[in-house]
């Protein structure tokens, strides 16, 4: 996730504490999610080995999927940093996590529906 350790001295007051039986003993420095999104990214074109905008439309909609997943549009500018990204416009993107929704809702009603026995 891209944290780095710190003496507990030079923590900041968003950093976290790490104590045992009462004594500081390290302090980690969380990345902004900006950064961690970032950093999601580029692990997505290692992963496909090609810029996430090369990619065709059906593993964009699996990428939006993935980020979806791990919160990327919960993070201020989300939508327009992944839209960047994958080379769509924001409203693609859009379009793109209602049609994942779409999709969970359906296998989750096809999950739902009373088996009947034949």
């Amino acid at each position: 996730m891209g944290g780095e350790l710190l003496a507990p001295q030079e923590a900041r007051p968003d950093d976290v504490v790490l104590a045992w039986e009462g004594a500081d003993i390290l302090a980690v420095r969380l990345p902004q999610l900006s950064e961690s999104l970032d950093h999601i990214l580029a692990a997505l074109e290692r992963q496909h080995g090609m810029p996430l905008a090369d990619l065709d439309r059906k593993t964009k909609q699996s990428v939006v999927r993935i980020l979806e997943a791990r919160g990327a549009f919960t993070v201020r500018h989300g939508v327009e940093t992944v839209a960047s990204a994958l080379g769509v416009s924001r409203f693609t993107v859009y379009n793109y996590i209602n049609y994942a929704n779409e999709q969970r809702a359906k296998a989750q009603g096809a999950d739902e529906r009373p088996q009947r026995d034949g």
